[in-house]
This record gives structure tokens, C-alpha cells and sequence, in this order.
């Protein structure tokens, strides 16, 4: 799958890079702030976004929800330190296709592109 990641952490997308080219997607694009996402979202036309909840302008919540109204059948994973059942509900409730919570590892990426399909 095309995938664009958006994580302010140069380091999570090293990593998160890393291991979608390990299982076989294409990391098509990054974006560290919410703007510039929202800019790759529409030029990149991504299968899947990664997406980090906190980030220095617009927050990921944010973007989910624009990306949503952009395309409603966006598939997008979110990424947060937050791990709280109200808001994995909530992110679910504005259409995010899954959440992983940092520190994730390889086997958290598998389980979510497996929901995806």
C-alpha cells in the first residue's frame, strides 16, 4: 500500500518508514505538521496515512477529520502516547480506521493494516 506518514518526530518516521518497507509498502511521502500533511494528503492521493495526534499547529484530530471530509473513504491509522479508551472512541467515532500507541512495535502495524482490508 502507498502510505504517508505524519508524525512531528523525525526519529517515529525513520522508524515507522523502516518497517512499512520492510512489509512491503511504499512510503510515498512525510509530513511533520498538520498543514503540510493536508498538502501531501491531496497531491500523494496516499492507500493509507499514518497519523501522530499531537503536533505543533493543527492537531491530528484535526487533520483526520479534514482528510475525512476531503475523502471519506480515507484510511487512516492513527498514532498517539495517549492510551485511553475514550480517545481511541473517539477517533473511531471521527473515522480513523485504527490507533497505535506509542511505543509501538512491528507486530502494532501488522495488527493494524490487517484491519484495514
Amino acid at each position: 500500500m502507498k502510505v504517508l506518514i505524519v508524525d512531528d518526530n523525525a526519529s517515529t518516521r525513520e522508524v515507522l518508514s523502516a518497517i512499512l518497507k520492510k512489509l512491503g509498502h511504499e512510503v510515498v511521502g512525510e509530513a511533520e505538521d498538520g498543514k503540510s500533511a493536508l498538502k501531501a494528503f491531496v497531491e500523494l492521493r496516499p492507500e493509507v496515512v499514518l497519523l501522530d495526534i499531537i503536533m505543533p499547529g493543527i492537531s491530528g484530530i484535526v487533520v483526520l477529520e479534514e482528510m475525512r471530509r476531503i475523502s471519506p473513504a480515507a484510511k487512516i491509522i492513527m498514532l498517539t502516547a495517549v492510551d485511553q479508551d475514550e480517545i481511541t472512541r473517539e477517533l473511531a467515532s471521527k473515522g480513523a480506521a485504527a490507533t497505535i500507541f506509542k511505543p509501538f512495535s512491528h507486530e502494532d502495524l501488522i495488527k493494524a493494516f490487517g484491519r484495514l482490508k
